[in-house]
């Protein structure tokens, strides 16, 4: 009894070291005939999962009528066929869209690291800028003054040129009336001149005559 006890104790030892979980795989193919019968020629293998379009559903013969996505016609058991896609499809799509969170993922943790990596080059960065703007403030103010100075200059500028120009016009004033003072002296002194030359003619034919009336005179006075 006892050795009985270890045998079966023995046994189960080996089935619980055996047994491990398994599961059926999901991979099967299917015919999809010219005919709605299995005796009926073979048109094309249908894996499991593959879509297709409902032609007719003969709920006689419990066949369906169907096409593929490629355009091939054929006669397939309706019970293979569900309005759903099969679970692994949705697997396959799950499987997917796990790997395209992945890659994110993995792009979002890399520029997360970009991100850390230049962060205090960001806030040197952000104190050089600080520095800059108000450096460029300084600037500015002085290049307000600088036009309010240029402003009050080109205001002198213009009051010296229209001083300018109203001399300029004083002079030209004043050319006018000195040629104009020339002008009245010249024909001052044309005027004097021709007055002396008469006068000197004058005279010149006076005093001979005066000299001759007094020398008759005196000779008439001898006898």
């Amino acid at each position: 009894m006892k050795y009985f006890f270890y045998l079966v104790l023995t046994l189960l030892s080996c089935n619980s070291a055996f047994a491990k979980t398994v599961y059926v795989i999901d991979s099967m193919k299917f015919t999809l005939r010219s005919g709605e019968s299995n005796s009926h020629k073979i048109v094309k293998m249908l894996p499991s999962g593959s879509k297709l379009t409902l032609l007719d559903n003969n709920k006689t013969t419990k066949y369906s009528k169907v096409k593929t996505a490629a355009g091939v016609v054929g006669y397939l058991p309706s019970r293979f066929t569900q309005e759903k896609p099969i679970s692994s499809w949705y697997l396959k799509k799950a499987n997917e869209k796990l790997g395209l969170l992945q890659s994110e993922n993995e792009q979002i943790n890399l520029s997360l690291a970009e991100l850390q990596k230049n962060n205090s080059s960001s806030t040197s960065s952000n104190t050089n800028l600080t520095k800059e703007r108000d450096q460029l403030s300084t600037e500015l103010n002085d290049l307000r003054q600088t036009a309010s100075n240029a402003i009050q200059l080109k205001r002198q500028r213009n009051e010296l040129q229209e001083r300018v120009v109203n001399v300029e016009r004083e002079l030209q004033q004043l050319k006018r009336e000195k040629q104009a003072l020339e002008d009245s002296t010249s024909q001052d002194w044309f005027l004097y001149g021709g007055i002396l030359s008469f006068l000197g003619i004058f005279f010149g034919l006076l005093i001979p005559k005066i000299s001759w009336q007094r020398k008759s005179h005196g000779n008439w006075d001898t006898f």
